[in-house]
């Protein structure tokens, strides 16, 4: 799908069965023909308990002119969902195109199944992030599973080979009986899938925080590449050019999933509306990407839409809408599991690794062959016209007729009702100030530990240990650094820069601000390891659209983040918007996930986090102000938040940017990471542990300010000897403040203050074990 509201995860009951019944329509005798809805204008239609609003279904039937059959009913109610029309967050979203700059670099933008960049050399990269949340709740591990292998096949349907994933999870706490069910199965379930499809896991982020109890986020990125020449677009031009349908065989699972149920409340009264969580087969799905990619080498492929959210009904009315306006489908011919299946049920079903594909008569046979040699199953269902309308027949009957392009891109839109939440003037003014902050060396150094060891902060190993992260052969970074790297062209070195971030609790403080946070730190992540920003991508996961707070907090957040990408000159190529998630009448904090893509022209300068240069000059890149607002600091050690987060300073970004990248080009670091959560404290300790050697640290003012303030567009540098004047130019020349803070080496991490006299010092074999048995004892 394109940019719009994502599968959300609505307001979650206490835990469910494991296993759900399949949500079907009241069966009736016959079939509901359009010869018999022109019959019986007057036959109740059960479009409440489809998700549509009165006036949404009283639109339809002015559409028609009639009343819809049940299978039209069912096209629309699914189309015009959240999840698949947009129509609480298009109003919004418009500003991406409107004020995002449309740069020369974005070959394919918002409106597709994902953007697609230009990286130089021919090559061309698809990258985009989409939520899984809700089934990842209901069934931790397919949920999280088949939300890696839906996005890798929207990266598929552009014409790419998938090269890499991402995820970005966030729980409740670390240690509740809940989190403690999710998190296993969602880890397994990520790796499992991916790991099945030979792909690297490059990087990503594990949060924790009460607010996600009961609705965790589970948002998946893949990442592809092609050469210009091989873009592939989701219309089906052509009249007379075959519709075929190819992967896994259509069956009850996920019907309604996504496109319904995630676009309203779950609560007790909707307990039947609860759908099968959809079932991954990450070998059929692997079969998949090989034989897309063998039909496009051999120019067999008009056009093509994966069947995610929605099914047949969204691939055929996307589809037959971009096309030349028409389309004949026999929905007999499509291969189904379970030949029970009502045509609406045909129609809705999200069985996983389905591809529909428009090809040209005289290349049918080709097509069908590659697909047998593959062992795909595949089938002719239909045909394009020229008529304007898809018209469905199911046993001989005509069930659907309707002009596609009203239920793919003429859905309801929603000016919701916006207002600031009741609470916001409280907590902006309950400060952290009023903390009572480390009075002393030894203070300070258990701060340094406890963070070390928090869940947000310590090691992720027991994660990123599940995910393959080096298969392939062209990972060259990734978990825990700063931005996985992977490259593309072996003879040139040519790569990307991956980075995911988010903060959900700097965007419940102040939404505008909090978007641009995201978008900064993903940037300056990139930048850390040499890469120039270059594009965007967002998913957006928010509460409740029908509270106007919400509301509130999701048109601030995307005002944030058009005027930053239109600051740094970064295009958005499309995301996806994840709506309802909360648990009961408490959303979880607003958390918008962004990520941004780098381009490296050569993969072997880039610079990684490790301090291994023994004797290199360690400096602080950027300025450091009091700012604790949304920290972690306040978070870990008095479960707070208020006060204003961090200062946006996207002219630091850009300037701090400019010089890490010149400096990795010209090789003058031996290492690089950015400042983010835990500040300068937490960067140090990553960068100690990830190397193997320590630091000697002169701190000048209040200690406790320079290590957990989270001050942005900062970066602590080690310098190769002898290169510590030019890095010295590249900062003054960009206006970037640069300060001397120590050297590497040792096997502790000691820090001084401004008269030589020791903070603290903690070695880094202690530093190691806080660092790292946080995650496996909750996780056990």
């Amino acid at each position: 799908m394109a940019q719009g509201p994502g599968e959300a995860g609505g307001p979650t009951p206490p835990e469910p069965p494991r296993s759900e019944p399949v949500r079907r329509f009241e069966p009736e005798p016959g079939t509901d023909t359009v010869e018999i809805a022109v019959r019986t204008p007057d036959k109740p239609q059960p479009w409440a308990e489809l998700g549509m609003a009165e006036d949404e279904y009283r639109r339809v039937r002015d559409i028609l002119g009639r009343r819809p059959t049940s299978a039209e009913l069912a096209i629309y109610s699914v189309m015009w969902s959240e999840h698949c029309s947009y129509k609480s967050s298009k109003v919004h979203l418009r500003q991406f195109g409107e004020k995002a700059p449309q740069t020369d670099a974005l070959l394919v933008g918002m409106g597709e199944n994902a953007g697609v960049v230009d990286v130089g050399q021919g090559w061309a990269v698809t990258f985009k992030v989409e939520s899984h949340n809700h089934p990842s709740y209901v069934e931790p591990y397919q949920g999280a599973a088949t939300g890696v292998g839906g996005i890798v096949r929207d990266i598929m349907s552009m014409g790419a080979r998938p090269v890499a994933v991402m995820d970005a999870l966030r729980f409740g706490p670390a240690d509740a009986p809940d989190t403690h069910r999710v998190l296993p199965g969602v880890v397994a379930g990520v790796g499992g899938y991916g790991n099945s499809l030979g792909l690297p896991n490059i990087g990503g982020e594990t949060v924790f925080d009460a607010c996600y109890a009961a609705n965790p986020l589970v948002n998946a990125l893949c990442v592809g590449v092609m050469k210009h020449e091989d873009i592939k677009l989701a219309a089906a031009p052509g009249p007379g050019n075959q519709v075929i349908l190819f992967g896994a065989m259509t069956g009850p699972d996920g019907i309604g999933g996504a496109s319904v149920l995630a676009s309203a409340n779950f609560d007790d009264a909707s307990q039947a509306k609860r759908p099968s969580v959809q079932v991954g087969d990450p070998f059929m799905e692997k079969l998949l990407i090989e034989c897309c990619l063998e039909l496009f080498r051999a120019d067999l492929v008009v056009g093509i839409q994966d069947l995610g959210a929605a099914g047949v009904s969204c691939a055929t009315t996307e589809l037959a809408a971009a096309g030349t306006g028409g389309m004949k489908v026999d929905l007999d011919a499509v291969p189904l599991r379970d030949q029970r299946l009502r045509a609406e049920e045909i129609l809705m079903s999200e069985s996983q690794e389905r591809m529909m594909a428009v090809v040209e008569p005289a290349k049918v046979d080709a097509f069908l062959a590659i697909c047998a040699k593959y062992e795909i199953p595949a089938t002719v269902i239909g045909e394009v016209t020229d008529t304007g309308r898809l018209v469905m027949t199911w046993r001989g009957e005509t069930i659907v007729d309707i002009p596609p392009g009203t239920a793919a891109d003429e859905g309801p839109v929603y000016e919701r009702p916006i207002a600031l939440p009741a609470d916001l003037a409280a907590l902006q003014s309950d400060t952290p100030g009023r903390l009572t902050r480390p009075s002393n060396g030894e203070e300070i150094r258990r701060t340094v530990l406890w963070l070390a060891g928090s869940p947000n902060l310590a090691s992720k190993a027991w994660v990123t240990s599940q995910y393959d992260r080096y298969v392939l052969g062209n990972t060259v970074l990734a978990m825990p650094e700063d931005a996985g790297v992977v490259r593309i062209d072996d003879a040139s070195g040519l790569g990307i820069a991956l980075s995911l971030d988010g903060n959900g609790r700097y965007t419940r403080l102040d939404p505008y601000a909090g978007a641009q946070l995201a978008l900064s730190e993903a940037y300056r992540n990139v930048a850390a390891t040499g890469a120039r920003p270059l594009a965007v991508t967002n998913c957006l996961n928010f509460g409740s659209p029908e509270d106007p707070g919400v509301m509130w907090q999701f048109a601030q957040a995307v005002e944030g983040l058009a005027d930053g990408c239109r600051y740094l000159g970064t295009p958005v190529t499309g995301g996806n918007v994840s709506f309802y998630n909360q648990t009961g009448d408490q959303p979880i904090n607003p958390t918008p996930v962004i990520g941004v893509l780098g381009v490296h022209d050569d993969v072997r300068r880039r610079v990684n986090m490790a301090f291994v240069t023994e004797g290199a000059t360690l400096a602080l890149l950027g300025e450091t102000r009091e700012e604790f607002g949304g920290s972690e600091w306040a978070h870990v050690v008095y479960g707070h938040l208020g006060g204003l987060p961090p200062k946006v300073d996207l002219a630091a970004e850009a300037a701090l940017a400019s010089v890490l990248v010149a400096a990795a080009r010209d090789g003058l670091l031996a290492a690089a990471h950015d400042l983010s959560d835990g500040g300068l404290s937490q960067a140090l300790v990553e960068s100690c542990l990830r190397g193997g050697l320590g630091a000697q640290v002169t701190l000048h003012g209040d200690a406790f300010v320079q290590l957990f303030s989270e001050s942005v567009a900062r970066a602590v540098v080690a310098i190769r000897p002898g290169a510590e004047a030019r890095v010295a130019a590249l900062c003054e020349q960009a206006g970037v403040p640069v300060s001397q803070l120590g050297v590497v080496g040792g096997d502790s991490l000691t820090v001084n203050g401004g008269d030589q006299q020791e903070v603290f010092s903690i070695s880094l074999a202690e530093l190691r074990e806080a660092h790292e048995r946080t995650l496996p004892s909750y996780a056990s």
